[in-house]
C-alpha cells in the first residue's frame, strides 16, 4: 500500500463534503420558503431512529423560520436542480417572492412543511434541540417522514442506491457521484 504524502496548511481550508439540500420553511404569511443548506448530517436518536443535523449560519429568512415554526423539509438536490439550487442561494426572501424559476411545491405528508416536487429525497423534520455556536445554529431533530423516489428500492439504510438519486456533493464547488464501489465488507480481505 503506498503512503501518500502529505503537507500542513492553515486551517483556513473548510474541505468537508457535505449533501446538498433544500430547505423549505414556511414564511409568517404562509407562503414557502426554500433555501440552499449543505451543512447537514445525521446522528443517532433514541432506539432506531435517526436525527438530521442542520447548522445554519446567520439571519437568514429561513433559519429565522425554523427558530419560529420548528419544521422544515431537507430536499435532496440531484444534478438535475443545480439551476434551481444556484436560483435559491442568490436570492434573499426580504428582496420578495422567488418565483423567477418555475418549479412546484407541494405539502408534507406529516408536517405542514413546503416540499419540492422535483426532490427525489425528502425528509420532513421537526426540531428537537438547538445549539448555538457564534452565528450558526445547530438543529437536532427527529425525522418524522421520509417521501424517496418511486424508483429508489432499497430495503435499510445501507441499501440506498447514491446513482438512482444522483445526489449534488458540495466542499465549495459542485461535484455529483460517479459510480458504486461496493457493499460494506467488499473490500476486506480474507483472513485479515
Amino acid at each position: 500500500m503506498k503512503n501518500t504524502k502529505r503537507r500542513s496548511v492553515d486551517p483556513v481550508y473548510s474541505m468537508c463534503v457535505q449533501p446538498a439540500f433544500i430547505i423549505g420553511t414556511n414564511n409568517i404569511d404562509g407562503t414557502a420558503n426554500f433555501a440552499p443548506i449543505t451543512w447537514i448530517s445525521v446522528t443517532q436518536e433514541a432506539g432506531d431512529g435517526y436525527m438530521l443535523v442542520v447548522s445554519m449560519f446567520g439571519t437568514k429568512m429561513t433559519k429565522q423560520n425554523v427558530l419560529r415554526t420548528r419544521m422544515f423539509s431537507a430536499n435532496l438536490v440531484s444534478t438535475d436542480m443545480l439551476e434551481l439550487m444556484d436560483y435559491f442561494g442568490s436570492r434573499h426572501a426580504n428582496d420578495g417572492k422567488k418565483d423567477g424559476l418555475e418549479y412546484q411545491v407541494s405539502r408534507g405528508e406529516v408536517l405542514d412543511v413546503p416540499v419540492l416536487d422535483q426532490s427525489r429525497w425528502v425528509y420532513e423534520c421537526e426540531v428537537a434541540k438547538t445549539v448555538e455556536t457564534g452565528d450558526s445554529t445547530t438543529f437536532f431533530c427527529p425525522i418524522r417522514n421520509i417521501q424517496m423516489d418511486e424508483a429508489l428500492v432499497c430495503k435499510d439504510t445501507f441499501d440506498v442506491d447514491l446513482t438512482v438519486l444522483d445526489p449534488v456533493v458540495y466542499s465549495g464547488k459542485y461535484h455529483s457521484i460517479g459510480k458504486k464501489l461496493g457493499d460494506i465488507g467488499d473490500f476486506l480481505r480474507t483472513g485479515a
